[in-house]
């Protein structure tokens, strides 16, 4: 089977892992998260993971805290090494082999981040889970998932949300908002679209990227995507609305 993208990097937010709950992970959905992915794994697809970590922490929760900025994102970090662990476990489960990489070194837990040693292990069949951000503060999990899209060579970044695609408006508060099923970089620009933050958004551009967005939790959605069939949107240079 010929597929649009033999290899990929796939963004999952924390939030999408604790399902129905406030905080934390949800057992339910991080299998149906892992079956989403196996069963792309059954295509040929390589796949290199970057999750956030939301669910655990936001610094937002301690806006008024005497915390110092560069401290909460090194926490927010940690967080992501935490979900990390959680989907490398049950990935195998699900019968996968799969890798934790921290950009935050914790050699106990996580070995460090090898861009070129994660090539080899994704041509071998093997999942790589990218944690702990860039290692760096003020960056945000969108800027370090299209950065270790680039680093790995990536054929697309694809955005994992709840949503369907990108619209022109927030569709859970307006019914009319317009959902586009493709894009230009240069028109998710001009027109404002918030589809992730800017410098990352920035990097695909000028790296010609292609960046998908669309819902994780629709069916079969992610392999209809490296299929090459039409799903969530898509956002590429030349391509318009």
């Amino acid at each position: 089977m010929a597929l649009a993208y033999q290899r990929i990097l796939l963004k999952l937010s924390g939030e999408a892992l604790q399902g129905p709950e406030s905080f934390g992970l949800h057992a339910p959905t991080l299998a149906t998260v892992a079956e989403e992915i196996r069963k792309v794994h059954q295509l040929g697809v390589e796949i290199g993971l970057v999750v956030g970590g939301g669910n655990i922490f936001r610094g937002a929760q301690i806006a008024n805290a005497q915390i110092d900025r560069v401290t909460k994102d090194q926490m927010g970090m940690m967080a992501t090494v935490i979900n990390g662990l959680a989907l490398r476990d049950v990935l195998k489960a699900h019968g996968l082999r799969a890798r934790l990489m921290s950009a935050i070194p914790m050699l106990e837990v996580a070995q460090p981040v090898d861009a070129m040693q994660a090539r080899r292990l994704l041509s071998e069949g093997e999942i790589v889970i990218f944690a702990g951000g860039t290692g760096n503060p003020f960056v945000t999990t969108d800027t370090a998932a299209t950065l270790r899209g680039v680093e790995i060579a990536a054929d697309a970044v694809l955005k994992a949300t709840k949503v369907d695609g990108i619209y022109d408006d927030d569709p859970a508060k307006n019914p009319q908002a317009r959902r586009f099923d493709r894009l230009s970089h240069d028109e998710v620009i001009a027109r404002n679209l918030k589809v992730m933050d800017l410098a990352a958004f920035a990097m695909c551009r000028e790296q010609g990227m292609p960046l998908v967005v669309f819902d994780m939790f629709k069916q079969d959605a992610l392999a209809a995507i490296v299929r090459g069939e039409a799903e969530g949107t898509l956002v590429n240079s030349g391509d318009k609305a």
